[in-house]
């Protein structure tokens, strides 16, 4: 009888006990029902606005403005907005700042065109040495006409 009982206690358990698997996995459930309403909630944001006066320079800016078919045209020292290629406005305004370090270069970008024309503007306004280059926009509350007048 000796041996039967002795052979019992030392007999191996075969099995996995589960139990502590599945209340971690329970609370990771919980806890992942609970976060993924809150990731795709989108927040509403008021960001500030401010009231930005426009600039008084002593000198009259470059403008380079960029119609919404892409095509360019250079302003100097309030003369007529004239045409110009990519080339001719690195050579042009390249050789004014040079000669006119204080100026300001400004770029004004039209609203329906794309931003790569911008984007391409003042990639080239840097390779002609332009050091600071500003970019223009409308005052809030006024037209495109008002502007010309």
């Amino acid at each position: 009888m000796r041996t039967s009982a002795r052979h019992k206690r030392l007999k191996l358990k075969s099995e996995i006990n589960v139990v502590p698997y599945i209340d971690v996995m329970l609370v990771l459930l919980i806890i992942f029902m609970v976060t993924a309403p809150m990731l795709n909630a989108n927040v509403d944001v008021n960001l500030p606005q401010a009231q930005a006066k426009s600039m008084q320079d002593k000198k009259n800016p470059v403008i380079v403005s960029v119609a919404a078919d892409g095509s360019l045209y250079l302003t100097m020292e309030g003369s007529k907005k004239e045409p110009i290629d990519a080339e001719a406005l690195k050579a042009k305004v390249g050789a004014f700042v040079k000669a006119n370090p204080e100026v300001s270069v400004l770029v004004a970008g039209d609203r329906e065109g794309k931003y790569d024309g911008v984007y391409q503007v003042l990639a080239e306004l840097q390779q002609a040495g332009v050091a600071k280059v500003g970019l223009m926009s409308q005052p809030q509350g006024t037209s495109p006409s008002d502007a010309r007048k």
